[in-house]
């Protein structure tokens, strides 16, 4: 006897299965993704500089920098350092402050038609090819003192970059304020010459330089610290090529003193280590 069967259909479904995608997580390429808007950035400039636009040029290699400073802290905070985006970042930092700036001084100010005015931007980015493997050297140094993590070794490649366009940001300002003494000094190829391979020779320099990763300021400092910050961003916002030719200067001016503080640092751990070598062992140490 068949059972009755009633007017609806039973239609069974089947659930078809999710497919699981392998990979990385988005916010572990965010890192990446900001070191590609630096590169793009840089490369904008070069486009930027050769058709005479040298604001727009330099504030695409200030994006650039911003976006190299960021790029690595994000790493650290999402927890996605990787080997490829150590190794891409060092490329992005090749190109834009290793080929872009002596790019932009050679347009600015190095007549191209002279034999000798190539030889400042070979060298500078000679230099900062070898600055930055050896930077990438030293990542897997684990034999660097403590007090030695608070400092570069030579110039980082951005304030490489920054001081190289000193020109630039100097003759941008006379521009804009009519100073046509200080603008024919700003395109002197001297002055460009000497500022590629002063700076060439401070990336691959040994001279200690404050990192400022784990840099500590005194209780007493910090409210002259914020104020001056604050003053500094009035003028940077007021007259935004001078601060930075300033800024420039000012960072010159700290290289003897992160210098002074290294050695003091040094000379601290070496004292503190030949205290604990000249401490007799201890009666329980001996054996009766």
């Amino acid at each position: 006897m068949q059972k009755p069967t009633s007017g609806k259909i039973m239609v069974r479904r089947y659930r078809r299965k999710r497919r699981r995608v392998h990979g990385r997580s988005f916010n572990r390429l965010v890192p990446n993704i900001l070191t590609m808007l630096g590169l793009c950035a840089g490369l904008s400039a070069i486009k930027f500089s050769m058709t005479g636009h040298f604001t727009h040029a330099a504030a695409a290699l200030l994006i650039a920098a911003c976006m190299d400073g960021l790029d690595g802290r994000i790493a650290r905070l999402l927890k996605g350092t990787s080997r490829f985006g150590a190794e891409f970042d060092s490329l992005s930092d090749f190109v834009c402050f290793g080929v872009v700036p002596p790019f932009i001084l050679m347009l600015w100010a190095l007549p191209a038609t002279e034999r000798l005015s190539f030889i400042p931007f070979i060298l500078f980015t000679v230099c900062m090819a070898l600055r930055l493997a050896r930077f990438n050297s030293a990542l897997d140094d684990d034999t660097a003192p403590e007090y030695a993590a608070n400092f570069f070794s030579g110039v980082p490649a951005p304030a490489g970059a920054g001081l190289a366009l000193f020109p630039v940001f100097l003759g941008l300002e006379a521009h804009r304020n009519h100073l046509e003494g200080v603008a024919r000094f700003a395109h002197s190829p001297w002055l460009a010459a000497t500022c590629l391979i002063v700076t060439a020779f401070l990336l691959v320099s040994t001279l200690p330089i404050w990192s400022f990763k784990n840099f500590k300021v005194p209780s007493r400092y910090i409210l002259p610290m914020l104020v001056g910050t604050g003053a500094y961003a009035a003028i940077l916002i007021a007259e935004p090529w001078g601060a930075l030719a300033a800024a420039g200067i000012l960072y010159l001016i700290m290289i003897p003193l992160s210098r002074r503080s290294y050695w003091r640092l040094r000379r601290e751990a070496e004292d503190s280590w030949e205290t604990v070598e000249d401490d007799p062992p201890s009666a329980n140490s001996t054996k009766a």
